[in-house]
């Protein structure tokens, strides 16, 4: 049997439903030949020099020692990755009925979207309830523009956020962050992890570049929406020709003929 890296990960991540990190998968190799090196020790009889040619050993421990020869001393996070990675694209090609999800925390072995509903049938769950498209505005708003505040958000989305950042803060797919440094201290908010896995991102920076949603527009949004403009009529519907009219209307009307003016 020849030493198989993406088959032991696929291993290592059907045995847990925990994430497994490039650290992980680097400690179990070294425990492998910790224990190989001690089962080897074991073996050697006692008080024999270390550089004494051991015994010969059956045809089985010659195939057990050929593939403890083939485990590499130490494994690479590159090596690990693309690993990984081949493995994921086969399983895609193959429409495997599982997937690996890489997640700040590592890697998981999870269920196909195609095949999620069977496996809900079978644990008699319900539908899992997708996010309104005002909450995804809204998440959409704090992924770019984290740590944000409730104003800024209301400020580019032109509404209030309330039931939105409510559903999200639920689903901890959102969390508060901290306070900005404006006047009243108003929390500030930003993505989890779950987020990430939610997204099926390693990190934010992965976020996809947005014509619509950058942070640079975001900005301008904000400042534009936050300065005190002054609004005329033309701006509140009221028509131009009539804004003469209003003007007359408001000022003081001629005295009558037969009357004196004021003085």
């Amino acid at each position: 049997m020849e030493f198989n890296l993406k088959k032991i990960i696929k291993a290592l991540l059907f045995s847990t439903s925990e994430a497994v990190s490039i650290k992980d998968i680097q400690k179990v190799v070294q425990r492998y030949h910790a224990q190989a090196a001690s089962a080897q020790q074991e073996e050697r009889p006692e008080g024999a020099p270390a550089d004494v040619a051991p015994a010969p050993v059956a045809p089985v421990q010659e195939v057990i020692q050929d593939i403890i020869d083939q485990v590499p001393t130490l494994l690479t996070a590159t090596q690990i990755r693309e690993a990984v990675d081949a493995l994921e694209g086969e399983m895609r090609e193959a429409n495997d009925a599982c997937r690996i999800l890489q997640g700040p925390e590592g890697f998981r072995l999870v269920i196909s979207p195609a095949y999620a509903d069977w496996v809900r049938l079978l644990r008699g769950e319900p539908r899992p309830q997708r996010l309104s498209p005002a909450a995804l505005e809204t998440l959409s708003i704090i992924a770019y523009r984290q740590p944000v505040t409730r104003s800024e958000m209301e400020a580019i989305r032109g509404v209030s956020v309330d039931s939105a950042l409510t559903r999200l803060l639920e689903l901890e797919l959102v969390a508060v962050t901290g306070r900005a440094d404006l006047p009243g201290r108003p929390i500030q908010y930003g993505t989890t992890d779950k987020f990430l896995d939610f997204t099926g991102l390693r990190s934010l920076g992965e976020l996809p570049a947005s014509d619509v949603l950058s942070p640079a527009q975001i900005s301008e949004w904000i400042a534009r929406a936050t300065t005190p403009v002054s609004v005329g009529d033309a701006e509140v519907g009221l028509p131009l020709e009539d804004q003469s009219a209003a003007a007359v209307a408001t000022e003081e009307p001629p005295p009558a003929p037969d009357q004196p003016a004021a003085e």
